[in-house]
């Protein structure tokens, strides 16, 4: 009987080996293709002055859905590319650019729900995950009704490591302040574009990374729910 339980597990174990190799010889998933987003157009719109008036904090949106356009805009704001070697809209100390912009998306016509990562050098979203992940997020964010109306939320994070390793100790700081440039850019284009924003700080920091699947090292910063105003 002895014999027979060893035999069993020699069996057994071959077996497992065998699919481990079967595993390893499959070739590996290819990420998503990226999403190409609409170019931001370069004509005159509204002045600052304009934009810098119509700004407010808005927490109700209605349901409507927000243009493909009009999302590519404020990502194109916040964290677009203006110049070579990479410039960015947002000012960024030693040119490291420490910010990730992560677009939760749940009304955004042409645009499946889900998470996406922002890629500034292409101005494309890699989606993250398909699943609906805006009622995860507002719960994240203590279900304040401007993450839970949203047609998007744009999602700040930071690795805070790229700018440590020139400014050490000072690092935090100089994110912040970056983050700030960012995210007042992304609201005086949500204003000249007649959409409403608010900036997000209330929210439970882990249970945000898990839902954005955020890598260690990066953790977000502040929530820009978007919408129609109501």
């Amino acid at each position: 009987m002895k014999r027979r339980a060893m035999l069993a597990g020699t069996v057994s174990g071959a077996g497992a080996l065998q699919l481990l190799v079967e595993a390893a010889a499959q070739p590996p998933a290819r990420e998503p293709p990226s999403i190409a987003l609409p170019a931001v157009a370069q004509e005159a719109g509204a002045s600052l002055r304009s934009a810098l008036l119509r700004r407010r904090s808005v927490r109700d949106y209605a349901s409507q859905p927000l243009p493909l356009a009009a999302v590519a805009r404020l990502l194109w704001a916040a964290q677009g590319i203006t110049a070579g070697e990479g410039r960015r809209t947002a000012p960024s100390a030693g040119a490291l650019y420490p910010l990730e912009l992560h677009l939760v998306a749940a009304r955004v016509n042409g645009l499946a729900p889900g998470a996406y990562r922002y890629a500034a050098p292409s101005h494309s979203l890699h989606r993250v995950t398909g699943e609906s992940v805006l009622p995860v997020l507002a719960q994240a964010a203590f279900s304040q009704q401007a993450v839970a109306s949203a047609a998007a939320v744009v999602v700040f994070a930071a690795v805070e490591e790229r700018t440590a390793r020139k400014y050490g100790a000072r690092s935090g700081r100089y994110v912040s302040f970056e983050a700030g440039a960012a995210s007042q850019n992304l609201a005086l284009d949500a204003a000249a574009q007649g959409l409403g924003t608010v900036v997000v700080g209330a929210f439970d920091d882990d249970a945000v990374a898990r839902a954005l699947r955020l890598p260690p090292g990066e953790r977000p910063l502040a929530l820009m729910p978007v919408g129609m105003p109501r």
